[in-house]
């Protein structure tokens, strides 16, 4: 068994991209409304993340997408803030220290595009995902920034970077 590879998204990833993100968020019957899932990007995310200062990192396992982070400017926000997009693991890849990596890479691509902070929308029971971020840095902060549309996410956190 190869050890997990994080790598920057490819085209040929946008299928398999798109159908792991739905698979966990059924998993947690997260809303379909207000949510990434009615994201129009989920079907090209290459595309959605092929501009400045933005990027999407794939893991990748024995030639199987079993998640992905990624990192873009902040939607309807006025200052240098990235936000923590769409990062998704399916349950065999929980566990094993790959989203603390993801996180680090996700951060260092962060600072090295010059973003001040970098802010995130959860939901209130996705408990090990709010470890992982706290533990990150990451501080809950009262309500959200920007616009991002997923209005039904009520958890709000932020990193100064």
């Amino acid at each position: 068994m190869k050890e997990p590879i994080i790598r920057p998204i490819e085209k040929k990833d946008n299928l398999k991209v798109a159908a792991m993100i739905r698979a966990v968020l059924v998993e947690f019957d997260v809303p379909k409304t207000g949510t990434v899932f009615e994201d129009t990007a989920l079907d090209c995310m290459f595309e959605t993340y092929d501009k400045s200062k933005a990027t999407y990192f794939v893991v990748e396992e024995n030639g199987q997408l079993i998640g992905g982070a990624g990192i873009a400017q902040l939607d309807n926000y006025e200052g240098n803030v990235c936000e923590l997009q769409k990062m998704y693991y399916l349950p065999e890849t929980r566990g094993r220290g790959i989203g603390s990596k993801m996180m680090g890479t996700c951060l260092k691509k962060a600072k090295e595009f010059g973003y001040d902070a970098c802010y995130l929308e959860t939901m209130p029971y996705m408990n090990a995902a709010q470890k992982l971020y706290a533990r990150s840095g990451f501080e809950y902060i009262e309500g959200p920034m920007g616009d991002t549309g997923h209005f039904s996410c009520p958890v709000h956190m932020l990193k100064k970077l």
